[in-house]
């Protein structure tokens, strides 16, 4: 089991290049990529999508890179402007008679007539050291997602063993609720219908009828197979976030048909508490990849 929160961090260089991947992940309930990529970089994306689409299954995942190119820049000189400046400052000398101390020092300091320029670069090499960089950040994601999954499962696991001693004591107390239920009905109608002649097999079979309506044992089994389910689940490994999404809503749902059965306080107490340690899993899970 592996949380959807985490964070990796991943670093490729040679000797002229230096790419650095990081990578936050938050839950969601697909795969979904925000990509910050450098200027001149889209070439990139594809071979950056994919790479992380090998290793992730759910979740948002914001990944920045960085590129740092060493020794890609040289110096131009711009030689038409620089010829444009020692001809206006030739022509100012002859018309203003003034002494020429306009140099090589001079014109280099003239705006624009030294420039950089970069070196085309190797696509080929950049995407080698960008695989290299998301391998290693999405690797530390991973250890980081698979630490807290673990305990993510453990605390699940325990909410899931409560629910079961909780489970237990709604199973054993709810024969005797209904029997309790029973006797009470009978008295009541007894008291009701006093004096009164009445088909005394009908009423057995509507008392029965009417006891058959709260009883909860299939709920039960429900929800005990649904328990299992879930553990069996959440020892699986991988991307099981969806799976037991899909199982606690079924498990609310046995809970939520039990609590409106039951007439009972002791019972309605436990699936109170039931209920409860369902939600508490169901916001878990949103969170589980």
């Amino acid at each position: 089991m592996k949380s959807m929160t985490g964070y990796g961090k991943g670093i490729a260089e040679d000797a002229e290049r230096k790419i650095c991947v990081e990578i936050k992940s938050v839950n969601h309930r697909f795969l979904d990529l925000n990509i910050k990529l450098p200027r001149n970089f889209n070439f990139a994306e594809d071979t950056l999508r994919r790479a992380v689409k090998c290793k992730m299954d759910r979740g948002h995942l914001d990944i920045y890179v960085s590129y740092e190119r060493r020794g890609n820049t040289r110096l131009v000189l711009n030689e038409e402007l620089a010829k444009e400046y020692c001809t206006l400052a030739a022509k100012s000398k002859m018309k203003y008679n003034i002494s020429d101390d306009f140099g090589v020092a001079g014109l280099f300091r003239m705006s624009d007539v030294i420039v950089s320029e970069e070196e085309d670069d190797d696509e080929g090499k950049v995407l080698q050291l960008l695989e290299k960089a998301v391998c290693a950040a999405t690797d530390a994601l991973d250890t980081m997602r698979s630490k807290e999954g673990e305990l993510l499962q453990s605390d699940i696991l325990a909410k899931v063993a409560k629910i079961v001693t909780l489970v237990d004591k709604i199973e054993q107390r709810s024969p005797i609720a209904i029997a309790e239920h029973r006797a009470k009905m009978t008295e009541r109608i007894n008291e009701v219908i006093a004096g009164v002649t009445f088909d005394e097999a009908r009423l057995i079979n509507e008392i029965a009828f009417y006891t058959d309506k709260v009883a909860i044992d299939e709920e039960i089994a429900r929800l005990r197979s649904h328990i299992v389910h879930f553990n069996h689940i959440c020892n699986e490994g991988g991307a099981v976030g969806k799976k037991l999404d899909f199982i606690i809503q079924e498990m609310n749902r046995e809970t939520n048909t039990i609590g409106s059965k039951c007439c009972d306080s002791d019972i309605s107490a436990a699936v109170i508490d039931c209920k409860c340690e369902v939600e508490k899993i169901r916001e878990q899970i949103q969170n589980i990849e």
